[in-house]
Order: C-alpha cells, then structure tokens, then sequence
C-alpha cells in the first residue's frame, strides 16, 4: 500500500477545511463591515460638504438678490469675501465656484482661477442646474494627481426661480484612504485569528486523527500479516468504539488467518507431494490454482495458464465447454501422442459446489497413463501374437492328423510326408515355447549369468567356422576381424546364441551367390560387431521395430522359413544384460547390417598376455 503524502493526510484536510470555513465566515463578515462603512464615510464626507454648501448658498443667493447702491461693494467682490470665508485651510474642499443664470462665473475660491471670473463655465452639470434644477453630484479621478475628487453641482434658487448655481469640487481620497488602512488592520486581524484558528485546528484535529492514524497502520500491518499490534483507545465516544471495534475484528482475523494458513499448508503440502496433476477453477471455467505434477504433465508456464480457460488448457475447446466437463461422469482420456513419442493422460473431474447447490468451480485431476496403455498394448499384441503362432502350426497339425486317422496312414506315400510335416510343426512349436520361455527367464530379477574371460577374436572365428561348414546356399564369408587378441567377460552360451541369431537370420535373407561379411572392431570402450547379408534389406520406418517381440517385416516369408519373431528381442535383452547396446542399418535391396556392442577395457591386455 503506498504511504499517505502530506496533501493526501486528514489530518491536514481536517485543519484546511476548519480554517478554510473560519476564513470564508471572515471573508464575508469583512466584504459586509468594509461595504457598509464605505458608504457611511463616504455619506458623511457628502452630508458635512452639503450642509456647508447650504450655509454658502444661503449667503450667495443673498447677495445676488440684494440691491446695490452705487457707493456699496460689487457682487463679484462680495462673492469672493464669502468664498474666502468658505475656503478653510484644513479644509477638503478644492475649489467652490459661483455661477450667475447666464452661465458667467461670477467667483471661485482658487486664487490661481481667478481669471476664470467673468467668463462662462463650460461645466455640463452647470448648464443642467441651470436649465433644470435639482443638484447633480458625481466621484471622478483627477487626471494631474490621480485622486478621487467629488464634484458637486447645486443651485441657487428664490423662490421657484433658479438664479445661479454652485460649482465645488471636493478631495474625496481621504476617505478611501481611511478605508485601506482600516482594510490593512482588518486584513491583519484576520492573518493573526487564521493563525490561532490554525493552532487550534491542529490540536483539535489530534484529537480526532490520532485514533484514526493508529487505525490505519494497524490496518497496514494486518495487510502484512502482523496482528500483534493494538489500537489505543484515547476514550468512549464514537471513535472510542470504532478502535476497540477494531481491536475485535483484529483478534479474529488473526485467529480466521491462522485456520486458513494451517488448512493452506495442508493442502499445499498434498498437491506438492502428489504424482497426479490437479487444477482447480472458479466458477466460469478459469484456472486458479495448478500444482507442479500437472504444470509438467501439460508442459505449460504456471504463470501464462493461470485464468485462462480449461477447456483451453486441456485442449478441448473445439468438443466440449465448461458446462459439459462439469456434467461428466466419466474420466476422459487425452492423447498427446506424437509421431515419435506416445503420451496419453486421463482427467477425472469433480464439481466444487457450495451448500445450495451453486456450482463454485471444478477440480480435474490427471494422470499419466502412457506406460499403462503401452504395457496393455504390448500385453494384448503378445497373446495375439503367440495365439496366432501356435494357432499355425497347431491348425496344420490337426488338419494332417486328422487325415490319418481317416486312412491316410495307410497309403505308403503321403503317410511320411504327413508325419515330416507334423513333427515340423511339432518342432516349430517347441523353438515358440523355448523362446518364449527364454524371454521370460530375462524379464526375471533372478537370472543370472554365467560370465567369464573369453577372447572374442577367437571365439567369434570357431562360431563363423561353424555356420561355414553348415551352410546349404553357395554364400560367401568374409572375414574382417582384428588379429590380435580382444578379451571380454561375457556369458558364452548366450552370446553364442545371439550370435547364432543374427547369422542364421543374414544366411535365411542372403540370396544365391552372396555375401556376408564380418566386422570387429574397438570404439570408445566397447568392441563393436556387425554382420552384413546382400539380402532383400528393412525399409527404414521398420528399422527400429525389428527387436520387438513377434515383429517380421515379411511375415508370410519369415513362417515359411520357421521363424518364430523373438530371435532379435531375445538377442537386445542379452545384449542389454551384458551392457552393450544393438541397433541395425539397411539399404533397401540391398542388404542390411546388424551391429552390437560389449563393454571391452583394453587394460586387460596386459594381464591376459
């Protein structure tokens, strides 16, 4: 679980938002404080200068109404005294200036202006008063000093008769002045009461957080299998309970955890120790567990096969779907033979149902059968083969006697002849039972062998000499041996008879005229013989097959000629016993060559010379 950052901490979210609402409540308080004290300033600036224009006003309209003797002081000057009186040094006021109905400026309080008296204003809010009466006032900026000023424009009136009008401008500035410092002090009260509220929040947030904190981490040690850690209860309320709540569900979940680690290590400890493979799935068919046996049963990843379909994995999505191997009964038998190498495996499938009945996955269990189907398939090819090779000659035997006993004893001539055949088939059937016999001596852990010292040059000559001196066909020997002495420790008897074996085989298939050759030779330990015909040869698909027991290339032509089929596998199983190894090479039409190996260590030389 990743760690918590600073921004991502309640704690922290806990303080913002407190001192976020306290900021906003300022916020709006001060927009309202500010608001309203504005326009209080700003009436009472307006009221103090309106009142003082009243005073001026009253004495102007005075003045302008008044008759004049001759002797007395103009108006203008009288204006000018008045505006004089008007204009204190203290004073906001910038300029008053009084304006006749016709427009003419007839005073102002700024000496630098006064050349403006006599002359029309050209002051738009003038001409309205004028024109209509009513005071027109407005907050303009000064374009030389910057400051807001508030220009105000008022008539002077008798009666209903507007007879001139009053023009002052006035610095308001000051008053926003007043307004940004007393912002600068509220703004600062609300930086100093953030500040506390801050402080606050934090330690009130501790009281808060601090269970919740204990919480979390005790929520990351159970996430890593640690539940020996505690919550603290810091009191009884609401969070109180939540921590010793947790504390509760901590201890069982410690105990449910060391229920289900105990029953995992058994089950893991079965599936590993198992010779069958076994994969489980969830309910639609998904692997979600596979043990070692099955991963090399399937030679698949365990990694690539998890989730992913078992209909897929099994290789039978094209004949069946989740829902039939659920229903099926019977194991199925799946064949991954190939060409070279025969591989079969049986699954047996069991559904994982829940107490109601929902079905919650499947288990499959499989197990490699390949040597089973392959011994039955060898045990049922060897009694057929041995009832077809006694059913031969023992047919042909009851056929001839059951001849003479019809009579046929008596005829002088075919009496013989049935009587050679019978004995023939007699003696085919006594070689069957001795090979048969022979065969079963080696596949018995008692056989023993009779092993001796024997120099294999030599004794393979006296065996050549013998069939030379046998032989009926004009065949051809040639003889390629070493002529020094090559001793082996080997059983004589057997070896004589695998060799027997293989020449009597190269003399049956040589044909007229022809020749077989002998080889010894030595090669990496071992002395290695061959004995070569010219014979019709083994297509190369039935190389291999030849040392199985009953095998015949040519069947009808191996019978004709007496053979009963285990000469070669009697021949390997020796040759195997005395740790040498036979295979055999051939051309076709053109002959085929039979080789063997025995052990031979050339440092007996020594001893033997």
């Amino acid at each position: 679980m990743k760690k918590v950052g600073l921004t991502r901490s309640i704690h922290l979210k806990f303080v913002m938002i407190y001192v976020l609402l306290i900021l906003l409540a300022m916020q709006i308080i001060g927009v309202y404080f500010v608001r309203e004290l504005e326009h209080k300033l700003v009436d009472n600036f307006q009221t103090s200068i309106k009142s003082r224009v009243d005073l001026l006003e009253y004495s102007v309209r005075e003045e302008m109404v008044k008759d004049r003797a001759e002797d007395d002081p103009t108006k203008e000057s009288e204006i000018k005294n008045l505006l004089e009186d008007s204009d204190e040094p203290t004073s906001d006021i910038y300029e008053i200036r009084v304006v006749d109905d016709r427009s003419r400026i007839v005073g102002t309080s700024d000496e630098n202006n006064q050349a403006l008296v006599g002359r029309p204003t050209n002051e738009i809010s003038v001409k309205r008063v004028l024109a209509g009466g009513g005071t027109y006032d407005n907050i303009f900026i000064d374009e030389k000093t910057g400051d807001r000023v508030w220009v105000l424009t008022s008539p002077i009136m008798t009666s209903e008769e507007v007879i001139g009008a009053i023009y002052l401008v006035a610095k308001i500035e000051n008053v926003y002045d007043q307004m940004n410092e007393i912002n600068k002090i509220f703004t600062n009260g609300t930086l100093i009461a953030l500040a506390i509220t801050a402080i606050l929040g934090v330690l009130l947030a501790q009281t808060i957080t601090r269970p919740i904190s204990d919480m979390r981490k005790q929520a990351l040690a159970m996430a890593k299998g640690n539940f020996s850690r505690k919550v603290k209860v810091y009191g009884y309320d609401e969070i109180g309970q939540l921590a010793m709540t947790f504390n509760n569900l901590t201890k069982r979940l410690q105990e449910a955890q060391a229920t289900t680690e105990g029953e995992r290590r058994k089950l893991s400890s079965v599936l590993s120790y198992m010779t069958d493979g076994v994969i489980a799935t969830d309910r639609k068919g998904r692997v979600i567990l596979i043990n070692d046996p099955a991963v090399e049963m399937l030679n698949v990843s365990r990694e690539t096969v998890l989730s992913q379909p078992i209909v897929a994995l099994l290789g039978l999505d094209e004949e069946y779907t989740f829902e039939d191997l659920s229903n099926e009964q019977d194991s199925l038998i799946l064949d991954y033979s190939t060409k070279d190498k025969p591989y079969i495996l049986r699954a047996n499938f069991s559904i994982i149902q829940k107490e109601t009945g929902f079905v919650n996955g499947l288990i499959t269990v499989l197990h490699d059968i390949t040597e089973q189907e392959k011994i039955d398939l060898e045990r049922r090819e060897f009694v057929a083969n041995v009832s077809h090779e006694l059913r031969t000659p023992l047919t042909t035997m009851r056929s001839y006697l059951e001849a003479l006993a019809e009579g046929a004893w008596q005829d002088e001539e075919i009496a013989p002849q049935f009587l050679n055949v019978t004995q023939t088939e007699t003696e085919r059937m006594i070689r069957l039972v001795n090979d048969l016999l022979q065969l079963s001596k080696m596949d018995s852990k008692d056989y023993r062998f009779n092993k001796d010292w024997v120099d294999f040059i030599l004794f393979f000559h006296r065996i050549i000499d013998r069939f030379e001196m046998t032989k009926n066909l004009n065949v051809t020997f040639e003889r390629y041996l070493p002529d020094e002495a090559m001793f082996v420790e080997i059983d004589q008897d057997k070896i004589t008879q695998v060799l027997d074996n293989i020449i009597s085989n190269a003399l049956k298939y040589s044909p007229e005229g022809g020749t077989i050759t002998f080889h010894v030779k030595e090669n990496n330990g071992f002395i290695e013989i061959s004995v070569s015909d010219q014979g019709l040869g083994i297509p190369k698909e039935n190389l291999e097959k030849i040392f199985e027991r009953f095998y015949r290339v040519d069947k009808a032509r191996s019978r004709q000629m007496g053979g009963t089929g285990l000469g070669l596998a009697i021949a390997k199983e020796m040759i195997s016993a005395h740790g040498g190894g036979v295979w055999a090479t051939s051309v076709d039409g053109k002959g085929t060559t039979i080789t063997f190996t025995l052990p031979y260590d050339s440092a007996q030389e020594d001893d033997w010379s």
